[in-house]
């Protein structure tokens, strides 16, 4: 075996293909050999892309693609072998015995292990390592790991789980050791329903076939995350914000920690069927080959643009929010502001969030945390907003529900044009088609975005390609409900939306609402004037 040495495969079909060639002799080496690394390493990840992943030095590493990949099989190894203390998470708690039940394998022992709690100390590969098994059931559930420090943090099957969820367990993926890496590992297959799209937006470079600047598999990218959006950005050089845009040359001094942004990388690695060599030899591929479409392209081939279908009771289509983001562009000369929707927050996690509209064109929004709208002079504070970003005295519509009164009151007071939308008020308005009635002015107004979104309609809308407005536009969902006269459409509330995303759905509610046409005040002034009598008028 000392003469193979120098030319071992480097895929596990190069194995495959040495050992059906292989003599008997041969055979037991490199079962040997195998068993002797074993006897040293307790898992080790396989030659190809199981093993190009466990070496990322990416802080987020995506592995995904096709079922039998071995992702579960790679976050109990790396957690095993490279990390002192772990956090591996399903969308359900019950659903990491899987992982558990891997891990028991490697271990052959499960000495360490509090099922209860979901913790488990072991002492492998010369370390002790400590092992949590996080369930995000719940949408709040995500706030019992808040300053819970690992230096991995795994999410298996993330294409289940709610992003806002992920994105706040990852923010303390550190450790106290300088020499421990970090990282956070995320495994998946190609999404089945539309919960799970936000995964291609987050790897868009990889996984998104029309993104602008695509990337290859295992190349490594900078992205950092700027008012609630990922901004892909050059390298890993720290920049602070000057007038909107990066500024690299600066004196840190001058600059409090909170405002200098430090990248992080980024990468996606696909994972294959036949990337696994067991599987490879157990049949599992001609398992895998007989699924019906388009099971079969997700879980054998890992196409991530495959059957992720609509939900039956979505408002608004996928494909018809995707069409308006691929229509828009940004402007310099953006035309005259026609509407402006405004969804207020103050004072906790969600956002207060502006949304201008032009013609059929909708500018980006502007998205501003409400910790940073304080509630006893929220009225005043988010008027001012509302003010700054106005422009050519655009009618301000505004959800009236909670703080959003005291901002309209501040903006009427100021003599600013504001139209009070209460959600909950009824509608007495038929959709285009005459087929159904309203539920309510909430209803009323989704279902108005749907058809200005449709295909059908002669005025083309372009909405700015942002995946928490793609998000939160594909989660309305609506019920045929029995009213006096016909079945009206009822869109669920906002606080449901709330319950099932862990996250209110301001951008999309903002959004909505700039959708809606209200005459400027000096139009309805124009059209009012009485014309002054001229008795040639009647002759003319």
């Amino acid at each position: 075996m000392g003469g193979v040495a120098m030319n071992l495969p480097t895929t596990p079909q190069g194995w495959e293909a040495l050992y059906a060639a292989a003599d008997d002799e041969l055979r037991a080496e490199i079962d040997h050999l195998f068993e002797q690394d074993l006897a040293e390493h307790i898992w080790r990840a396989q030659v190809g892309r199981q093993s190009e992943a466990a070496d990322s030095t990416a802080f987020v590493t995506g592995y995904g693609g096709s079922a039998g990949g071995g992702k579960s099989d790679l976050l109990c190894g790396i957690a095993l072998t490279e990390h002192k203390r772990s956090a591996i998470f399903r969308r359900e708690r019950v659903q990491t015995e899987g992982i558990i039940q891997r891990m028991t394998e490697i271990l052959g022992t499960t000495d360490g292990l509090n099922s209860q709690k979901g913790i488990w100390k072991t002492h492998t590969d010369g370390s002790d390592r400590l092992i949590e098994f996080g369930g995000l059931d719940n949408p709040d559930d995500h706030q019992k790991w808040q300053g819970r420090a690992h230096d991995l943090k795994g999410y298996d099957e993330v294409t289940e789980q709610r992003e806002h969820q992920v994105r706040f367990t990852m923010g303390w993926t550190r450790s106290p050791d300088p020499k421990q890496h970090c990282r956070v590992l995320m495994t998946f297959n190609p999404p089945t329903t539309a919960e799970g799209r936000w995964v291609i937006d987050y790897f868009g470079p990889w996984l998104d076939k029309k993104h602008p600047d695509p990337a290859e598999p295992g190349e490594v990218r900078w992205v950092t995350t700027i008012k609630g959006r990922d901004v892909w950005v050059p390298d890993n050089r720290k920049f602070v914000l000057f007038r909107g845009e990066p500024l690299y040359d600066f004196d840190p001094s001058e600059f409090s920690p909170e405002k200098i942004i430090t990248p992080k990388s980024r990468t996606f690695i696909p994972s294959r069927v036949t990337d696994n060599y067991f599987y490879v030899r157990s049949g599992y591929i001609e398992t895998l080959q007989s699924l019906p479409e388009p099971l079969r392209s997700q879980m054998l081939e890992g196409d991530f643009s495959a059957g992720v279908e609509d939900d039956e009771w979505q408002v608004i289509p996928t494909a018809w929010v995707e069409a308006a983001m691929d229509r828009w562009e940004p402007r310099e000369q953006k035309g005259e502001m026609d509407s402006m929707g405004v969804d207020v927050a103050t004072g906790g996690s969600d956002n207060f969030v502006i949304a201008p509209r032009h013609g059929a064109w909708f500018d980006q929004v502007t998205r501003i945390p409400g910790h940073d709208i304080p509630q006893l002079t929220a009225g005043r504070v988010g008027a001012a907003k509302v003010i700054e970003h106005r422009r050519d005295r655009a009618p301000v519509h505004i959800d009236l529900i909670g703080w959003g009164l005291t901002v309209y009151n501040v903006l009427v007071e100021d003599r600013i044009q504001t139209v009070g939308i209460n959600a909950a008020r009824g509608s007495k308005e038929l959709t285009a088609d005459g087929m159904f009635g309203f539920f309510n002015l909430r209803s009323e107004l989704v279902w108005r975005m749907r058809e200005t979104l449709d295909p059908s309609n002669p005025v083309k809308c372009a909405l700015p390609p942002d995946p928490k407005i793609k998000a939160d536009l594909c989660a309305y969902k609506w019920t045929p409900v029995k009213g006096p006269k016909k079945t009206v459409v009822k869109v669920r509330s906002k606080d449901e939306m709330k319950a099932e995303l862990g996250r209110s759905p301001d951008d999309g509610d903002a959004i909505i609402m700039a959708n809606i046409d209200t005459l400027k005040d000096e139009v309805v002034q124009a059209l009012t004037v009485k014309k002054a009598y001229n008795p040639y008028d009647e002759l003319a």
